[in-house]
């Protein structure tokens, strides 16, 4: 008989007095549910003086933000919680430390992370943290790199692919950026004003065939252990830190899927600032936004070029020369996952703040054309794109 029970304010506070690792368990007596938006219960743990000392955050087992008509697999807490601590091994300085995970309950015990902001509250804000985007690099190519063929020996990685199967949490990826924006389906979210293009794009027979090469390589690039679902919501920043959260997506996929998610969400920022702050803060945005594009490719790469020359344990694929063909594809498919992150984020069922928090609906829809035109765009061109300055030229050229 299972031991799950939806968990109350009280028994977090009880489950944090157990596994938090506070010195004085008894001084924890509050806990006030945050939410984290879409999926799970979040719990902030309180002392008797009012600071939050540790998260406690739990699954329910149904999509939240729609409710028990869309069920969902608990093992997702145990999967979210592994991932975290495997990328934890490999930079704990950017990952959230998990103190305790409990699969059967799917609780986690999680760090506090109040002296951080959410990345996106603050891009949205016009905040800059000008070394995000190259520790979100160093996130990605430790993370990737080491869960790779290039690092893990071939029975190791069999192994974890299995142990990492995430088929319910796949399954709204692949709904959600591959196949609903392209449909009238009733999970999506477009603002009439957008309806011509939003027709127009549903319509074009080349990006539709792109995009089916890209969900293809999701369904079957088993290539390192991605997060899943790394955006600027699920990163939190403060001076000169940054740190991932919210790993229940995590599987063995296509190893360009979390640099172009990552991609894209700066990008989705780019495209909103115009309608969010003034003329001046929107074109110094936008600027510093293709900066933050340049840093955070330029940080994966070089450091994961780095860790294939010195630690790759494959000798076939250790040759010299190697890691930067292979690089190549992926930053291939990098490009193209960032212009589906364009697209789904902005008629599909997941708004981004970015662009929804623009008051004006005219700036707003406008914003909006901008992010569906650049994501067809570079989906359809993601190939003759060859590195991050061309990217770079092709944003503005599409501006």
């Amino acid at each position: 008989m299972s031991r799950y029970y939806t968990f109350t304010a009280a028994d977090a506070v009880e489950y944090a007095r157990q596994f938090g690792g506070v010195a004085d368990p008894h001084s924890l007596v509050t806990a006030d549910e945050i939410g984290d938006g879409n999926l799970n219960l979040v719990f902030k743990i309180r002392d008797t003086t009012g600071k939050s000392r540790v998260i406690v955050k739990q699954a329910l087992p149904y999509v939240r933000c729609v409710g028990e008509s869309w069920p969902l697999t608990l093992d997702r807490a145990r999967i979210e919680a592994e991932t975290l601590v495997i990328h934890g091994q490999y930079c704990p300085q950017h990952t959230v430390k998990v103190l305790h995970h409990d699969a059967e309950l799917a609780v986690m015990v999680q760090e506090d992370l109040s002296d951080h902001q959410i990345w996106r509250s603050e891009l949205v804000q016009g905040n800059d943290y000008p070394q995000a985007a190259s520790q979100l690099g160093e996130y990605l190519a430790q993370t990737l790199f080491h869960t790779s063929d290039f690092y893990q020996n071939a029975q190791t990685k069999k192994a974890e692919v299995s142990r990492f199967t995430n088929p319910e949490l796949c399954q709204i990826t692949e709904d959600l950026f591959f196949t609903d924006p392209y449909v009238d389906h009733e999970r999506n979210n477009v603002d009439p004003l957008l309806l011509p293009e939003v027709t127009a794009l549903r319509a074009d027979k080349p990006l539709r065939l792109a995009v089916a090469a890209l969900k293809h390589r999701f369904l079957t690039k088993a290539e390192a252990l991605l997060h899943g679902d790394i955006h600027s919501g699920s990163i939190f920043v403060a001076e000169g830190k940054l740190k991932a959260i919210d790993a229940e997506f995590g599987y063995y996929g296509p190893l360009g899927f979390d640099p172009g998610s990552a991609i894209g969400n700066l990008l989705l920022n780019y495209c909103g600032l115009p309608g969010l702050v003034g003329v001046r803060e929107a074109a110094d945005g936008r600027e510093q936004r293709l900066k933050d594009v340049r840093e955070l490719w330029l940080s994966f790469s070089e450091r994961f070029l780095q860790l294939a020359r010195e630690k790759s344990q494959d000798p076939t694929l250790a040759e010299p020369g190697y890691a930067e063909i292979y690089l190549q594809d992926v930053w291939h498919d990098a490009v193209g996952y960032c212009g589906a992150e364009l697209i789904r984020r902005t008629i599909g069922l997941a708004h981004v703040a970015d662009l929804d928090t623009i008051k004006d609906a005219e700036m707003r829809a406008d914003c909006q054309r901008h992010a569906l035109s650049l994501g067809q765009k570079l989906i359809l061109t993601a190939h003759q794109i060859s590195d991050v300055e061309s990217l770079i030229a092709r944003i503005r050229q599409f501006s």
